[in-house]
């Protein structure tokens, strides 16, 4: 296993830490004390946490049942506590959280170490968030060229701890044709996992253009097994292009209903869908979509 690899950036309050698949950017707003002593406690929780996922690695790439073995390590617990609440309708394993699931733990530990004002723990643009009264946190959404696709701003006391983003275009392997479903959620790792859902749910699944192939063909480590992994789109009309979004925005707003997420912005083609933007006592939406 790679060795761990930690360095402070120059600007102060943050850092990054890269142990094997999982690269964090950490960062934390305070009086310099506070932001030192937090910074310190993420780079010792996070000596050895990857080797509490592989130690339980078998469990978390199995298929999640609703009367499944809980996980022993924090984070496996926070992962299967994730991706529990969906087991009763859709295939999927823990490890839809694991991203988002190690982002909370490092920012739980940040900030019951120290007053911070402001924090964040971002593992591969799935990012845990915590913020004090008076606080604010923006992120531009973009998609795999880079474009401009809008932009999320967050407050205090929205009751949003976590944003996540999953598609085709991503780190891993998606059922799904999106190019990009960001969701928002109390948690980092249930917001991952409900943007992996929501991203598979993007598809047309009779459609004989678009191409799949076993995940496992793919990755032979990958979680997915047998099932099909989109690997190439063909050009979509406009009425297949909603249809397909209309899909995932079927599969989100049920997830906003039940409590598992707040906020969803789904991306296609260059076209997009939204639930849950709007909360009481807000001017402006959670989401703003960017039109060309």
């Amino acid at each position: 296993m790679a060795e761990r690899i930690g360095a402070w950036l120059d600007d102060g309050g943050r850092l990054t830490l890269q142990h094997g698949p999982i690269t964090l950017l950490v960062r934390a707003q305070g009086t310099a004390a506070a932001e030192r002593r937090a910074l310190e406690a993420a780079t010792a929780r996070f000596d050895g946490l990857l080797q509490e996922l592989v130690d339980e690695l078998d469990l978390l790439r199995s298929p999640m049942t609703p009367n499944a073995p809980e996980p022993q390590g924090p984070v496996a617990r926070r992962m299967d506590r994730a991706v529990r609440a969906h087991a009763r309708d859709v295939f999927v394993t823990r490890m839809a959280a694991v991203a988002g699931a190690v982002a909370d733990e490092i920012l739980t530990v940040m900030t019951a170490t120290a007053p911070l004002s402001r924090a964040y723990v971002n593992n591969g643009g799935d990012i845990a968030l915590s913020l004090a009264p008076g606080q604010s946190f923006r992120i531009a959404m973009a998609d795999i060229a880079t474009a401009d696709l809008g932009r999320i701003e967050i407050g205090h006391g929205e009751g949003i701890g976590g944003i996540a983003t999953s598609g085709r275009h991503g780190r891993s392997l998606s059922l799904g044709i999106a190019d990009s479903v960001t969701v928002l959620a109390d948690t980092a790792a249930a917001a991952d996992a409900a943007a992996t859902l929501i991203a598979n749910a993007v598809d047309l699944p009779e459609h004989g253009g678009i191409r799949r192939e076993r995940a496992d063909m793919l990755h032979p480590d990958s979680d997915l097994g047998a099932r099909l992994a989109v690997t190439e789109v063909p050009a979509l009309s406009p009425g297949e292009t909603d249809r397909a979004l209309d899909a995932g925005q079927c599969r989100a707003e049920a997830m906003r209903r039940t409590g598992r997420i707040i906020g969803a912005a789904l991306f296609l083609n260059g076209r997009s869908r939204t639930t849950g933007t709007g909360l009481p006592g807000r001017k402006t939406p959670l989401m703003r979509m960017h039109h060309a």
